[in-house]
């Protein structure tokens, strides 16, 4: 992706072997469909969300009645798919992309099969395969839409002749046993499954159980024209021949008002008799059994999650083979014999004690064989079933004979060559288990083959899998049965090629032929690749690395190989392309590095493919005998590999003047670091590494005297790096000052001091110039105001780190502490990116200043971003000259954890008085600075009326950041700056629901971890005029007095209870000691605002509960009341008013129109994203909506 943007430049070392450096790009075949799996059994591409759809597929595909009957119709009926853009033919393209589909998952040799020309004759776009819908519906309108698409054709009747049934409802009067009846049609059944067991549970609450009108629900005859007792029911009249069940997995909880998805189990046979259902019951019963062919089964929630099916394959297509009887083909008859003794304790026990020399054995001791020999106790699998150990001998008492005691136990005589005949015949009733119903032993198609088809992957299943999809958030969701006595034609079985027309026939045989050869171009293409012979002979070894002799061109030869064969093929094609090749023949695998050729690895092993050595496309392979070339032993392998260095030293000349001189050396990696010297011809010295890497420009470290020994690989050096040799005769004129120590960097002294080293003048000159380090001129200031002009000056160097930087300007200003971070001033003089320490969490404060100005801003995709850090230069940074820095007090948390949105909530009350507030109108601030929310129509004081939330901005801040921190940082967003809040413990925070106040957030030195909010919470800030610190079990109350002569209430004033005892009478008494009311003078209701009505609460009803129900349930907090924070409790004084009506103007008005009142939050959304706090808008996070599913069919009446 970034091409050579990372490659290093070595054009100013050697220029003189750059092949190979760039590799040819090649243009890579499509690669063709992926051929069948080992079940020959063909899938479905999911278009993204058509799981679905490819569940009910393969369904039909696999009812071979309904695929059969759709390929009868022709095209002489059906028109030809290249007619259908011809607007005067008559094409009826849905069923004939069916036709081809079927065809396509029968004979193309293909892993999948795509959906898209079907779901394209749907009218479909590109949202709709991504949206899922239920299965159930699309099965109705599939079967609509085929309907209407085959009028007017033979298969006019296909659906009604495989699908339809008829229902009758009855009603019998009991006077006069008038029959009145009605008939329903039905392509499925619907059943419930709540509260139910299973199919056949749910058939026979709908289809056997009658409904008695009586009593007061009397049934109206029009024989007697009165009314009457009767009865109810409902019956099968006719069956057909598919019959197909859905399952209502889906409910509405109608207290939360919310869909869920009903996980219970409900178990469905894999056979059913329909009789005891049906009208008519004097046929055979094999007229009424059915067998399940297909289950589609859902995983998920009721708001999305994905479809698979498992299906019966009635004609054998496909190859049903388990993985694990692959590898045990042969059945074990001792195994299942082990097995049907463990289910039997009676056979278990038996067992045991025949094999007694004494036959005589402690009750306990047999308990701990039996133990032994099945692995579980008896306690664990028996006890529950069969009671004590002692207690099932003694119930056996014609087999066992307990001592007096009952501490011991044998076996009667008769009963252990009973037991031995028992053995016998269960041994003869196992095998002929095994040769009459096992697939391995007898007709392997006699037994039930079901595979899963999930989308692409198609697997064979046991049969005793579906019972997996009984219950859970994956099951069973649709059902397919079909009528036993169905019988497939023998010359079906597997013949895939059965009643297929014959264009679709030549069709896929055609599709086939060009798919094998796709895949066999694909094959070589995909397999064939380059490699670059180097001949050894046309190389000589120079400088540690192979050249070649003459020219790169005549050096090298490209051959074209096949990657599947071997390297013995390949050691033999290339002793054919040399003919002139004598003695023996080595190939190995060579790189070029800087210094030339190198040979890194031995290619071993004639009977290896070259995918197997892993040799790769465009390899460099070296031709040589293995030892030398000419005449020179090669050294090989990556140990040695040849590094070219860059090497500075002091040339040799007079004594006054030496100049230094740069010179490329090769060293192998493996040697010592020391070598330079002797390369050199330097008797000893000082080495200098060059650190390219650091900041500020090229440093220089020196290497210790023991580190001399270690070699060039160890000591971190590499192609390209550079080191510099101080000659240790000439300590006098160095190139480095010491001062008496070893200097690890240039950064630790400001200046380099340089000797004049051409003593040409009678006097030594010695001068101090600025090390190559660049300085920075930056402006700096402090605070939010800065007026252009206003700032200070700094001069820095740009390899300083931001904390140091950060510490000068602390000094400048004379301000202490470690509370503070930098901010980049953009150049409309606003607070930019931060320059800030990574880590850092939660946000910290000094107590220096009464107003703490802390800016966050929130960096935009379009920026850069920089590697924060507290050791990040200046340089890193990218800092230049000129730019302005923003002292700021307060650390910055760490950022990208919690992306909270912050709103504003302020219910009107008496605390609201006197301050700032916000003109209704417009949303504004006025003077004062605190948000009033907009009250709607209705009477006066209506309070409780909806008020909404004002969108502050977002927070970023870390899980382990508290709650305190967290109001800390929402006071410094920009809608809040112009409000004085002395502190966080002023705000109430609460989290958002249903844009309402949810639940309470109390402890401010809590981590916001710890109440688990999660990624998309938001939270909605209250102000307080007071500090608040609630307990526990503190709950906070919007209590509200009714006004007395009129149908409206105060302003609401918050009242604070202990909830830890939580019953009706200690709320009753806490809202009364706070109004000064007698206790008994007061009547409280809650208020619930979704349904406009008022509960009272009073502590006869809690009485009453009491009696009724369990302790725990007692507690407000429980049913019917659900009492939590921020609830409204409307308090009435029995004293002035004594009539029960807690309701107001505005409740009747809204329960008689619920619409007015979602029409006033729309409106008052509206006004508040015109406000001036909506500078962003964050709409909530509902479920998406859902849409309906249709197929578009053209008219051929």
């Amino acid at each position: 992706m970034f091409g050579d943007l990372f490659e290093e430049d070595y054009s100013s070392v050697s220029n003189t072997n750059q092949y190979g450096k760039g590799k040819k790009l090649k243009a890579k075949p499509l690669e063709p469909p992926a051929p069948r799996e080992f079940t020959n059994l063909s899938g479905i591409r999911n278009q993204g969300g058509t799981c679905y759809l490819n569940s009910l597929l393969q369904t039909l595909h696999f009812t071979p009645e309904f695929r059969e009957a759709l390929f009868s119709l022709g095209p002489e009926e059906l028109g030809s798919l290249e007619e259908k853009d011809n607007p005067d033919a008559k094409v009826r393209i849905i069923p004939l992309q069916l036709q081809r589909l079927f065809a396509q998952l029968l004979l193309l040799d293909q892993e999948a099969a795509s959906t898209a020309d079907l779901t394209d004759s749907f009218g479909w776009t590109s949202n709709e395969e991504m949206r899922q819908h239920d299965v159930q519906e699309l099965n109705r309108i599939l079967f609509s839409a085929l309907e209407t698409s085959l009028v007017g054709t033979s298969g006019h009747d296909l659906i009604n002749r495989l699908y339809h049934g008829t229902i009758v409802n009855q009603i019998v009067c009991k006077e006069c046993k008038n029959v009145s009846e009605k008939q329903e049609d039905f392509l499925d059944l619907t059943v419930a499954v709540k509260n139910v067991t299973g199919l056949e549970d749910a058939l026979w609450n709908m289809y056997v159980e009658e409904e008695v009108f009586d009593c007061d629900n009397l049934y109206h005859c029009g024989s007697c024209d009165r009314l009457v007792k009767a009865a109810k029911s409902a019956k099968l009249r006719k069956l057909p021949p598919f019959l197909t069940v859905s399952l209502l997995r889906f409910n509405f909880d109608f207290v939360k008002c919310e869909r869920y998805k009903e996980t219970s189990c409900y178990t469905f046979p894999l056979r059913i008799n329909l009789k005891p259902f049906c009208e008519q019951s004097q046929l055979d019963d094999l007229e009424y059994m059915y067998d399940l062919f297909s289950v589609i089964i859902h995983k998920g929630g009721c708001y999305g999650g994905h479809y698979h099916v498992y299906i019966k394959d009635v004609d054998h297509l496909g190859n049903w083979q388990l993985q694990e009887e692959k590898s045990k083909p042969d059945v074990n008859l001792k195994d299942l014999q082990n097995e049907e003794e463990i289910d039997d304790p009676l056979m278990i026990l038996k067992t045991i004690l025949s094999q007694e020399e004494s036959n005589l054995i402690l009750v306990d001791l047999l308990g701990q064989k039996f133990l032994k020999k099945i692995g579980i106790s008896w306690n664990k699998k028996y006890r529950k079933q069969y009671g004590p150990l002692r207690k099932f001998l003694q119930l056996h008492s014609q087999i066992f004979l307990l001592s007096s005691d009952q501490s011991k136990v044998s076996l009667l005589k008769n009963s252990s060559l009973q037991a031995e005949s028992d053995l016998q015949r269960k041994d003869q009733q196992i095998f002929k288990t095994l040769t009459s119903e096992s697939p391995g032993l007898n007709d392997r198609t006699s037994c039930s083959h079901w595979f899963d088809i999930n989308d692409s992957k198609v697997q064979p299943i046991e049969e005793k899998d579906i019972k997996q999809q009984f219950q859970g958030k994956e099951s069973a969701y649709m059902l397919f049965y079909r009528k036993s006595q169905l019988q497939r034609p023998p010359e079906a079985r597997a013949n895939p090629r059965y009643r297929v027309p014959c264009h679709l026939l030549n069709e896929m045989d055609a599709a086939n032929i060009e798919l094998q050869t796709k895949r066999t171009e694909y094959d070589s293409t995909n397999n064939i690749f380059e490699l670059h012979l180097h001949l050894g002979p046309h190389y000589h070894f120079f400088n540690g690395a192979l050249h070649p002799v003459v020219s790169q061109t005549e050096s090298v030869w490209d051959l074209t190989f096949d990657k599947r064969k071997t390297l013995g093929d390949l050691r033999q094609s290339i002793f054919q392309l040399l003919e002139f090749w004598e003695g023996d023949m080595v190939l190995s695998v060579a790189k070029f590095v800087p210094a030339g050729l190198h040979i890194y690895q031995t290619l071993d092993g004639d009977d290896l493919t070259l995918c197997d050595i892993e040799i790769a496309d465009e390899e460099d392979i070296f031709v040589w005998n293995g030892v030398e070339v000419g005449g020179i032993q090669i050294p090989t392998g990556s140990d040695c590999e040849p590094l070219l260095l860059n090497v500075f030293h002091l040339a040799t000349g007079s004594e006054e003047c030496r100049q230094l001189v740069e010179s490329p050396q090769v060293f192998p990696a493996n040697a010592e670091v020391g070598t330079v010297f002797t390369a050199l011809a330097i008797p000893g010295g000082v080495i200098f590494t060059s650190n390219t890497a650091s900041v500020g420009g090229e440093s220089w470290t020196a290497i210790p005297k023991e580190d001399l020994k270690k070699t060039f690989r160890e000591q971190g050096l590499r192609n390209g790096s550079s080191i510099l040799i101080q000659d240790s005769s000439n300590d006098n004129n160095s190139l480095l000052t010491k001062q008496g120590k070893w200097i690890t960097t240039v950064n630790e002294v400001d200046w380099v001091q340089v000797n004049n080293l051409c003593q040409l003048e009678s006097e030594e000159e010695q001068v101090k110039i600025s090390a190559t380090v660049n300085t920075l001129f930056l402006f700096f200031a402090m605070g939010s105001d800065i007026q252009p002009g206003s700032e200070m000056e700094i001069i820095v160097e740009e390899t300083i780190s931001v904390r140091e930087c950060l510490k000068i300007m602390l000094e400048k200003f004379g301000l202490p502490g470690d509370t503070w971070h930098l901010r980049k001033m953009d150049w409309c003089y606003e607070a930019g990116e931060p320059l800030c320490e990574e880590g850092n969490r939660g946000i910290g404060f000094t107590n220096k200043s009464p107003v703490v100005c802390l800016f966050l801003a929130e960096v935009t995709s379009n920026k850069k971003e920089f590697p924060y850090s507290q050791d990040a230069t200046l340089k890193e940074l990218m800092l230049c000259s000129g730019d302005t820095l923003l002292l700021t007090e307060g650390k910055l948390p760490s950022p990208g954890l919690l992306n909270v949105p912050i709103w504003w909530y302020q219910p009107p009350g008496p605390k609201s008085q006197g301050r700032r507030h916000l003109d209704q109108t417009n949303c504004a601030p006025s003077q004062g600075g605190v948000w009033r929310a907009t009250s709607t129509p209705g009477a006066a004081g209506d309070v409780h009326a909806d008020v909404p939330l004002r969108y502050l901005g977002d927070v970023k801040i870390s899980e382990d950041a508290t709650l305190g921190e967290l109001k800390a940082q929402a006071m410094t967003l920009p809608s809040l700056s112009e409000f004085f809040i002395p502190s966080p413990a002023f705000l109430r925070a609460w989290t958002v629901d249903s844009k309402r106040p949810g639940r309470l957030l109390r402890k401010n030195q809590q981590q916001l971890r710890e109440y688990k909010l999660g990624r998309r919470t938001e939270i909605c800030l209250e102000p307080l005029q007071k500090e608040e610190h609630l307990g526990p079990q503190d709950m906070l109350l919007r209590t509200q007095m009714r006004l007395p002569g009129e149908r409206a209430y105060a302003l609401p004033v918050d009242v604070v209870w202990d909830a830890a005892r939580g019953t009706a009478s200690s709320l009753r008494q806490r809202v009364a000691d706070f109004y000064s009311l007698p206790v008994e003078k007061i009547e409280i209701a809650k208020y619930f605002p979704d349904k406009f009505e008022w509960l009272p609460v009073s502590s006869w009803n809690q009485q009453i509960t009491k009696r009724k129900k369990k302790k725990k349930q007692d507690n407000l907090q429980g049913a019917p009341y659900y009492l939590k924070d921020g609830d409204i409790i409307g308090i009435k004084n029995l004293l002035v008013e004594e009539d029960d009506d807690f309701s107001t103007v505005r409740d009747d008005i809204r329960r008689e129109d619920p619409a007015l009142g979602k029409r006033k939050s729309q409106e008052a959304l509206r006004v508040q994203s015109n406000g001036l706090l909506s500078s962003a808008e964050t709409p909530g996070r509902p479920h998406r909506p859902e849409a309906s599913l249709s197929i578009h069919v053209g008219s051929f009446r």
